[in-house]
């Protein structure tokens, strides 16, 4: 059977919903914080060269870059298709590549021909090193797009701070070009280069998010975090001891072109200066939810959504509660993936749930894809529950039609 088949019988089956498998993605610089649901077991089930799964990445496109031991399909989300008791996969990029607008919108689809962002769970033990993603003039250099991204801390992973709630962003007003040069320089050349001691850290308050544009220093703390981002996986390390832990140098010079390797003077130049030591960081960057609708509204109904993530154009997120015995029935604009986060029910034609624990490779019915077609049709939403609310987290793609705030 053919990848069009397979989709097209996938998109009839779902009514517009593709159901997606859980798509786990280790970091050999960081220690898992436990927070993601999968069996304890498994976190090291790929490898212990590989390091801990830390990761699970949503409605992906994008393969991750992780060096020479990274495996097929790895970051690629699957859509599953049961046909009785024969169970299918098709990488949800080639079925975008086949059916285009039919899944993405065909908005989408002509300017960007892909689904151009994803999101993930970060969920680290501690604090990462104090990095930076390209914006598109560097990136380009070595084939790929440049990163904006964004954080949003959910209560329901977040039982734990881990070891280093807070989050270094930027640099310090009035740190020096020829300050950080030399950070750089000490890194390139194996010291302790202490470039977080140039930036201000702001603690991590659960239900709330940052925004992060391309060429923003940044060492996200250990909340476990929502992070919708542009479909890329491009970054430097800029930070080369982190709690005791050596960064290797190679990753300092990551994305780099093949011309500028060991050039500091480039390393400075992907910083975004400007962004980076803004005095009014926390008022341009920091996210609280901002309500869809009016919440009085929304409450006779049966449901409260918020915007959590709505400062960059190149995607948004929402956070969408379905209170306890109510349906609803909820549209939206634009195309989306989502992750239940709490609570069981249906969502048209499915069962979704929220699993408690997740073996490495089980399927789940947590994650969705919801075609633009079904978005604005608009789908049915019950929760049978007298006690517990459905929690799930939306991410859209670029220029959601939908988006009022910024």
């Amino acid at each position: 059977m053919s990848v069009k088949t397979i989709v097209e019988r996938a998109l009839e089956q779902g009514r517009g919903m593709l159901r997606l498998a859980p798509n786990w993605v280790p970091r050999s610089f960081c220690v898992p914080g436990r927070r993601i649901k999968l069996h304890p077991d498994d976190y090291y089930a790929m490898g212990g060269e590989r390091g801990g799964i830390d990761e699970r990445w949503f409605a992906s496109t994008t393969p991750a870059d992780n060096g020479p031991l990274t495996s097929p399909n790895e970051g690629l989300s699957f859509i599953v298709f049961e046909d009785g008791a024969k169970t299918q996969r098709v990488l949800l990029r080639e079925a975008i590549e086949e059916l285009q607008g039919a899944i993405v919108g065909n908005r989408i689809w002509k300017k960007h021909q892909r689904w151009p962002m994803y999101s993930k769970f970060f969920d680290n033990q501690g604090a990462l090193p104090h990095h930076i993603h390209h914006r598109d003039k560097h990136a380009k250099l070595t084939g790929q797009l440049g990163k904006p991204e964004a954080y949003y801390f959910p209560p329901q992973v977040n039982n734990h701070g881990g070891d280093y709630p807070y989050t270094f962003f930027g640099l310090n007003p009035g740190v020096t070009k020829d300050q950080v040069r030399q950070a750089l320089r000490d890194a390139a050349e194996g010291r302790d280069n202490a470039i977080t001691s140039l930036a201000p850290a702001y603690r991590l308050d659960v239900g709330t998010g940052w925004d992060v544009p391309p060429g923003v220093l940044h060492a996200p703390g250990s909340l476990c975090t929502y992070e919708p981002q542009k479909a890329s996986d491009v970054f430097a390390m800029y930070e080369n001891i982190t709690h005791n832990q050596v960064v290797p140098k190679e990753l300092l010079w990551k994305d780099t072109p093949k011309g500028k390797q060991g050039d500091v003077g480039w390393l400075l130049s992907v910083i975004d200066w400007d962004l980076n030591v803004d005095p009014d960081f926390v008022q341009n960057r920091f996210m609280r939810p901002q309500p869809v609708y009016p919440a009085k509204e929304m409450a006779k109904q049966g449901f409260t959504e918020n915007w959590i993530c709505y400062k960059s154009d190149a995607f948004s997120a929402k956070e969408l509660t379905v209170h306890p015995g109510a349906t609803v029935t909820i549209k939206d604009n634009a195309a989306y993936g989502f992750i239940m986060m709490q609570g069981h029910g249906t969502m048209g034609v499915w069962d979704i749930e929220t699993p408690t624990m997740i073996r490495y490779g089980q399927l789940t019915q947590d994650e969705f894809f919801v075609t633009e077609q079904a978005a604005k049709e608009g789908l049915t939403i019950t929760n049978p529950s007298r006690t517990d609310p459905i929690v799930m987290l939306k991410h859209f793609g670029p220029n959601n039609p939908d988006l009022k705030i910024g």
